[in-house]
């Protein structure tokens, strides 16, 4: 009897908040909508986007008319975000349900439609919060991609969010967070801090990636050897692993890193599985002696304290 009803309460919660969450979709949409549309019309108001930024005036006036009546959305800065909104996506269906309008006041901002693509990418992608992109944003995560990868950054449609490379999720650097009193730590102490680190800021490194090994056992011809970190990247589908280095980079680094993907393509890698990558992690690179190296699924970025 007593699991009766409960099951009729627990269907009951689960309704209400299912439908809570559609309805919280429902508002967000149509409130992107709402001040685009709002956008579209100061824009017309204004005589076009070529004047667009000369009626200010008319802005500041309908602001303080609709604040009296509808409370601070409707703001002289918040009208033109709206705007912005607009002249930036002059088509409304290319907004994103899946950003809230308190996303897109953050993006709004940066003038490089890549940079714009690349952050509402990683919106979709790690479902990220608004402090979460802000904090994206503030950490630059978009200038530390190599420049090739900033040409022509799309957006991901239900179409192309298959096609991401290990050169779309993988940062230069990658941002290490050092607490103040951790400052001296020696080399060892230093690399098995960075590696916990790295274990738990999966989008400070990239997207996608889930961790199989710390410090992954490898056992070849009686000779013990440990992985540094072992993941397996669900969007790309293959095993990639990581070796940290705490110093310059040397060439050497690469052979040994070779030498663990190989091992993993060998005995670890399943057949449906595309072949392992190899990522090296060096406190500095030499981009000079790094074109030296031919294999196309290793690839080297550095990592930066801060503290």
């Amino acid at each position: 009897m007593e699991n009766k009803y409960y099951n009729q309460i627990k269907n009951l919660i689960e309704n209400y908040e299912i439908n809570r969450k559609v309805r919280y979709m429902q508002d967000n949409h149509e409130r992107l909508l709402m001040n685009w549309h709002i956008g579209k019309l100061l824009v017309e108001a204004q005589s076009g986007m070529s004047r667009a930024k000369y009626g200010d005036g008319l802005i500041k006036k309908w602001s303080l008319e609709l604040s009296n009546l509808y409370g601070t959305s409707y703001s002289y800065t918040n009208l033109k975000n709206m705007r912005q909104l607009y002249k930036l996506y002059p088509i409304g269906r290319t907004l994103c349900d899946q950003l809230t309008w308190s996303h897109y006041r953050y993006l709004l901002p940066i003038r490089n439609e890549n940079e714009r693509n690349y952050y509402i990418n990683q919106v979709i992608l790690n479902h990220l919060s608004v402090r979460e992109l802000r904090e994206m944003i503030k950490n630059k995560t978009y200038d530390r991609l190599s420049y090739a990868d900033k040409e022509n950054i799309e957006l991901i449609t239900d179409s192309n969010n298959t096609h991401l490379t290990i050169a779309d999720m993988i940062k230069d650097p990658i941002i290490i967070k050092l607490n103040s009193k951790d400052k001296r730590l020696d080399e060892k102490a230093l690399h098995k801090y960075i590696i916990g680190m790295l274990e738990t800021r999966f989008l400070e490194l990239g997207t996608g990636f889930t961790l199989a090994g710390h410090e992954y056992k490898i056992q070849i011809s009686n000779h013990n050897y440990k992985i540094d970190l072992l993941f397996f990247n669900v969007n790309l589908n293959c095993y990639v692993v990581v070796e940290l280095k705490v110093r310059k980079y040397h060439p050497k680094d690469i052979g040994q890193l070779q030498f663990y993907v190989d091992y993993i393509n060998k005995n670890v890698k399943l057949e449906n599985h595309n072949s392992s990558i190899g990522l090296l992690i060096v406190k500095k690179k030499d981009k000079y002696v790094i074109e030296y190296v031919t294999n196309e699924d290793i690839y080297v970025t550095t990592y930066k304290l801060m503290v």
